[in-house]
This record gives structure tokens, C-alpha cells and sequence, in this order.
């Protein structure tokens, strides 16, 4: 039975800066620095240790279209070893390094094959023999609308025929709708398997043919928690077998803690330890986002030293641990329900206050010159409802602490 095995990875973001991040002892900070480079030496490892006949980097290896000289000469150097095992690698460029950047150039070593702007066809014949047809394109420029699923046309004289594609599925709202497909466009093309890129968060569209996401190598914010890594593909003519690889340095995780039974500061503390422990990995550090609910404190002190030491307290042990559980952000929520009734009782100003802020505050309007700015537009991405809540309420505590102040 015919057979061929492979990497399929995507969204290396080689040399992106982490988001969100401040006032990091110099060990941690070394390295996030490192920590997308430290995913790609994974993914050349397996490649090696497996001895996969190919790999796939389905878009936006590089975070820029400036494409550091640091970031190609990391990546060059992983090829060259992927080139001494005489494992090809297949290339297409996403929106974030698309062709038409502007870089001081390194060239790459005659193992790493990359798609020009137009839909085109690879060949390779593998080392037992089996023949592939690879098919893909890279983004001539960052906005990339058009339907080039169109221009993919199955050609015959192969044993396996897998599509590369950077883009987004069309029924996907949370991200940008470049080089827009359906699951059945996809399916048409009678393929083998389809490797995708461009979804930060892995999923499987379809299993026949698989039509995957694998998600990004490294996180790099808030917003993309979990395991990170890429796909080894074993592939016959009658199946597919995918074990995901995890590639991650630092995890991106978030955690939330009932302290509804906390009676003290201390209980608080014990509550948050605890739970830095349950989450420690004996792979990777983490960066974990907090979320502390039903706080119930009545001594003003305590709830005083809550947000101003609590933080502090937490984070002094994780600075020298290799594997580190780092808090980069404490978010607190006292019982709001409870306080609000309290407060409609202390006047009527309250209870219009909080009419208001629940019938008419308008969060997209409020930020919508953000969003129309030039630069704004380019860079931030839409505020999700939870988001868009954690907004509303932070405002509505801000709003009632300087009420109580004045």
C-alpha cells in the first residue's frame, strides 16, 4: 500500500512579540524572546526523528513583511538541517509575509520549495518512490480577497494530491476573510488532504479528506491559550492518521477562582497558590490570566491589599523557575449583583446609573474612532461580547469608586 508521511504546520510568526506582557524578570523575557524559534527547532526535531518524507509551512512564517534578518537566519538555519536529512520543505507566504514586502533577502537552501503568486503545482517523488502533487499560492500583497480556490485544478499523474491553503473559511467571523473558501470548495477538488493556514486555534473541518488547521506554533497573547504545535500526517490511499505534536515553549492559559468561601486575604493567597500549582507543566512555562469571583472581603484593608500586593505576592516565587506559572493579569469581581441593590438603596442617582449603563451604553460606538483611525484599523482586532463586557463592567467599578472618592 502506497504511503507518505509529513509535517503540516502554519503560523510560525517567527520573531513576533508577545502582547500584553510587562515588567518580566530578565530569565522570562529571554525567553518569549525565544520561545517562536524554540516551536520551530520542535518541529525540525520531529521532522528529523520521524524522518517525514516533506513538510508544509502553510503561511506567515515570518510576523512582518520586513522579515527580520534575525528571523531568516533562524529559520534558514533549520532548513539546511531539514536539507542534511533530505527532507524537502513546501512553502506558501500568508497575508503577515506576503511577496511583496520589503526585506533584505537571505536565500534559502535548495530543499525549501516556495509557491509564487499564482496557484501553481510541486512535484515530488519520495525516497520509497510515491508520487505527490502539491498545490498552493503565496499572497502577492497583504490583502488577498479573491477566491483563489478557484484557480486549483487537480492534475493527474500522482499517487497523493494535497492543497495548501492560507485563508479563511468563509462561515468564520472572527477573522479576516482572505482567500475565502466552503468546506465543499474544498471537497470538490477530490484531494488528499488539504493543509491549512491562517486560524491561529487548530480544527478539523472535515476527516474525509482531512481538512485541518493546525493551529500556530507558539501563543502569542491572551487570546490564543491552550497547546500550540503542528500535524504529522501519515497518509494512505485509504486513510489519514494525524497525531498533533505540541511546540509551545509558553503556554497561554486562564483560570477562574470561586473565592466565595474566602474569609480573609490569606484565604485569597492559599486560593491562588493552589491553583499556580494545578497548572504548572513540567514542559513549558505558562502565562496565566486570573480571574478571582465573589469576593467577599469586610475588612478595608485587606480588600486595599488584595489589588495592590496580591499580584506581587503571587509572582515573587515564579521568577527563577524554569517552569514558571507567570500571572499577567488579576482580574477581580466582587458579588456585583448584591452591591448594585445595596447602592439603588442609597438613591435614586444609582438606580438611573445603572439603567443607563445597562439600556444605552454602546461599546462600539464608544471606541469607534479607534477602530476608523488609520493605524487602528490595521492592527486592532474586533472586540469579542465577552470583551466588550469586561469593559462595561471595569468602567461601571471605576465610575462608582471615584463616585465614593469625591
Amino acid at each position: 500500500m502506497k504511503k507518505i508521511s509529513f509535517i503540516h504546520a502554519a503560523d510560525l510568526h517567527l520573531d513576533s512579540p508577545m502582547v500584553g506582557l510587562k515588567h518580566l524578570p530578565a530569565n522570562i523575557f529571554s525567553r518569549v524572546k525565544e520561545s517562536t524559534f524554540t516551536a520551530l527547532k520542535r518541529l525540525t526535531a520531529a521532522a528529523i526523528e520521524q524522518q517525514v518524507d516533506f513538510v508544509i509551512l502553510a503561511g506567515d512564517l515570518f510576523d512582518g513583511e520586513d522579515r527580520s534578518l534575525r528571523a531568516q537566519s533562524r529559520f534558514r538555519t533549520e532548513m539546511f538541517k531539514l536539507a542534511e536529512q533530505g527532507i524537502p520543505v513546501y512553502v506558501v507566504h500568508g497575508n503577515h509575509d506576503h511577496l511583496n514586502g520589503s526585506w533584505v533577502n537571505l536565500d534559502m537552501p535548495a530543499n525549501v520549495h516556495i509557491f509564487n503568486h499564482q496557484v501553481e503545482t510541486k512535484f515530488l517523488q519520495t525516497k520509497s518512490g510515491e508520487k505527490v502533487h502539491l498545490y498552493g499560492f503565496s499572497y502577492p500583497t497583504r490583502h488577498v480577497f479573491d477566491r483563489k480556490i478557484e484557480n486549483y485544478q487537480k492534475v493527474e499523474g500522482a499517487d497523493f494530491h494535497i492543497g495548501i491553503l492560507h485563508g479563511n473559511e468563509s462561515s468564520g467571523i472572527e477573522h479576516d476573510n482572505y482567500a475565502p473558501f466552503t468546506i465543499k470548495d474544498l471537497q470538490e477538488k477530490d484531494f488528499d488532504y488539504w493543509a491549512l493556514g491562517h486560524i491561529h486555534k487548530r480544527a478539523i473541518l472535515t476527516e474525509n479528506p482531512p481538512i485541518i488547521y493546525p493551529g500556530n506554533l507558539q501563543g502569542r497573547n491572551k487570546k490564543e491559550t491552550g497547546k500550540k504545535g503542528f500535524n504529522l500526517v501519515d497518509l494512505t490511499e485509504v486513510d489519514a492518521k494525524l497525531e498533533f505534536i505540541e511546540s509551545a515553549d509558553i503556554i497561554w492559559t486562564e483560570a477562574v477562582i470561586d473565592a466565595a468561601n474566602a474569609n480573609s486575604f490569606h484565604d485569597i493567597l492559599h486560593l491562588c497558590q493552589t491553583t499556580i500549582n494545578s497548572l504548572r507543566s513540567d514542559r513549558t512555562g505558562t502565562f496565566l490570566t486570573l480571574h478571582l469571583t465573589n469576593i467577599e472581603l469586610a475588612d478595608q484593608r485587606e480588600k486595599r491589599s488584595l489589588e495592590s500586593e496580591l499580584l506581587e505576592l503571587l509572582i515573587e516565587d515564579e521568577k527563577d523557575e524554569e517552569y514558571f506559572v507567570w500571572i499577567v493579569d488579576i482580574k477581580f469581581t466582587v458579588s456585583r449583583q448584591m452591591d448594585k441593590e445595596q447602592l439603588k438603596t442609597e438613591g435614586n442617582f444609582f438606580e438611573e446609573l445603572f439603567e443607563t449603563i445597562d439600556k444605552y451604553v454602546d461599546v462600539e460606538t464608544a471606541v469607534a474612532s479607534l477602530y476608523e483611525h488609520q493605524i487602528g484599523r490595521k492592527y486592532l482586532a474586533p472586540l469579542s461580547s465577552v470583551e466588550k463586557k469586561e469593559m462595561i463592567e471595569k468602567a461601571e467599578k471605576l465610575l462608582i469608586e471615584l463616585l465614593y472618592e469625591s
